[in-house]
């Protein structure tokens, strides 16, 4: 089913997801909505995309993971960050044709779930630690403007 990509102000973006319950792991439904959110986030020819982007509640992100392309996340959870810290251009598929530069942690590990509930560890650094924290955030209700130091392109959004 295709899934249109909510776009900022919607409300819908603000809630914090639920944790996803082990019995849906592996479920018809779950892998219904993975499907439906990395057709949208390449549709949209994003790197990454969390479930509240497309109005479903769950701690559910896709990242592209670039050799093992669009990846699936359930539950992800950032469990240790370094303290160094780096400035980095973010865009969103929500907040369209707006770029500013964020401050994030230059490193990052991240313990999740696959689709399946096999368990998984990463432990991230550069762009893919960026792109962790952003989707988590969504997963959280916090949208990068939020965060926002300096717009570089579309100028300052209301929040």
């Amino acid at each position: 089913m295709k899934r249109a990509v909510l776009v900022h102000p919607n409300p819908e973006l603000k809630i914090a997801s639920l944790h996803v319950d082990e019995a849906r792991f592996g479920s018809d439904e779950l892998n219904e909505l993975v499907k439906d959110l990395k057709e949208a986030m390449e549709e949209d020819k994003g790197i990454g995309i969390a479930a509240p982007q497309v109005g479903v509640h769950d701690r559910l992100i896709i990242v592209d993971m670039a050799d093992s392309g669009p990846t699936a996340f359930v539950n992800p959870k950032i469990v240790s960050r370094s303290m160094s810290k780096i400035d980095f251009e973010e865009g969103c598929l929500s907040v369209p044709g707006v770029y500013g530069m964020v401050e994030r942690h230059k490193k990052v590990k991240v313990k999740a779930y696959s689709q399946d509930g096999y368990p998984v560890t990463l432990s991230l650094k550069g762009t893919l630690a960026v792109v962790f924290q952003h989707e988590i955030d969504h997963l959280d209700g916090i949208l990068f403007i939020e965060k926002v130091k300096v717009y570089t392109h579309g100028g300052n959004v209301q929040i």
